[in-house]
């Protein structure tokens, strides 16, 4: 009999330990209770909310507290965005699509599926700026921002021409330098869209450093050691071979017509890539997905359709001809299976 008591304690010991918890609060009077979790599987988009990134939302209680908890997430570490904003009700859908929200709070930060993390107000009741975790990677995209803070100072100090190119080649140099230093090339990779963006000042200072620096081939081998199967690794593969490639095609003295052929072939490449990068995580999430209903009966599996179709307790009764205390009970189960707590959990799992 102890030996079963103990069994059945370490198994329970190890299911609870196979458990994410991201718990914080936030000002009930400056943000609307709405706060949503993100997966960034593509570094592009690590700042903004998208809709396709939202894997799960929950509602801060009267205090401001929310937390989001669950077993569904990569056991690897990977990139997570706790997101909230003032967008109202109606503005949302399309401002989350777009990508911004014009008054909005984000917090980037590394997480496996057994990490806790806590985060606290900090001085004056400011959300989002301090991490208390269990994974000891988690606050390097905090460290980054730290880093802009003191760059965006030093360009500020005198506004001129010459001040930015002296602190576009200085800052070039220290944001890479930062980022090895981090050993995490997950959070590395977002000081390289930032310096390597096309947009932005510095990019030409990327390109020239692309054509000699060892330092783009060796983040890709801390990608291939540490993450060889991680979306990350596989879009800077394909966007250093894309960028090289444009280098070696720019230094060749071609025709106008084979520029433009190159560039025909660089495309095709690039959605092909892409095609192939964006038919893989469809076949991951199918996966999840059929593995969370997996977990349920035929019974379960047909009431989980109608709820997710909005069907009341009891149009759900009348169309599969059953009691809507019989319903009410297959729909417990179906929250406890799925470990969620009401319709929008299960939803969030399912539609996306």
């Amino acid at each position: 009999m102890q030996f079963r008591i103990v069994l059945l304690f370490l198994l329970s010991s190890l299911y609870a330990e196979a458990q994410y918890s991201f718990s914080g609060y936030i000002n009930p009077d400056e943000w609307q209770n709405t706060v949503y979790l993100s997966i960034v599987e593509d570094y592009r988009k690590m700042s903004g909310v998208y809709s396709e990134q939202i894997i799960a939302k929950t509602s801060a209680d009267e205090t401001g507290f929310f937390e989001f908890k669950g077993n569904i997430l990569d056991p690897e570490n990977r990139i997570y965005r706790i997101h909230v904003d003032k967008c109202s009700e109606t503005e949302q859908d399309l401002n989350h699509f777009n990508g911004h929200c014009s008054d909005s709070e984000e917090l980037l930060f590394i997480a496996k599926n057994t990490d806790t993390l806590n985060l606290p107000f900090s001085f004056g009741n400011q959300v989002f700026c301090k991490i208390e975790s269990s994974n000891p990677r988690a606050n390097a995209f905090l460290k980054i921002d730290s880093l802009k803070n003191d760059m965006r100072f030093a360009y500020g100090e005198v506004r001129s021409e010459a001040n930015r190119k002296l602190n576009n080649k200085k800052w070039f140099k220290t944001l890479q330098y930062y980022g090895e230093l981090l050993n995490e090339p997950i959070a590395e990779l977002a000081i390289y869209a930032y310096l390597s963006d096309r947009s932005s000042d510095l990019h030409g200072h990327y390109v020239a450093d692309l054509r000699e620096n060892s330092y783009y081939d060796e983040l890709q081998a801390r990608l291939e050691r540490t993450y060889p199967n991680a979306p990350y690794t596989i879009q800077y593969k394909n966007e250093i071979a894309a960028d090289r490639f444009m280098l070696a095609a720019s230094a060749e003295n071609t025709s106008g017509s084979e520029s433009s052929l190159y560039l025909y072939i660089l495309l095709a490449v690039s959605v092909l890539l892409n095609g192939i990068l964006l038919f893989r995580f469809w076949q991951r999430k199918k996966s999840n997905k059929e593995n969370l209903k997996a977990k349920l009966s035929k019974q379960e599996q047909v009431v989980l359709e109608h709820l997710l179709q909005d069907k009341t307790n009891k149009d759900i009764a009348e169309a599969l001809f059953l009691s809507v205390s019989t319903v009410k009970s297959h729909t417990n189960n179906i929250y406890k299976k799925l470990n969620v707590q009401s319709r929008d959990d299960a939803k969030s799992l399912f539609i996306k």
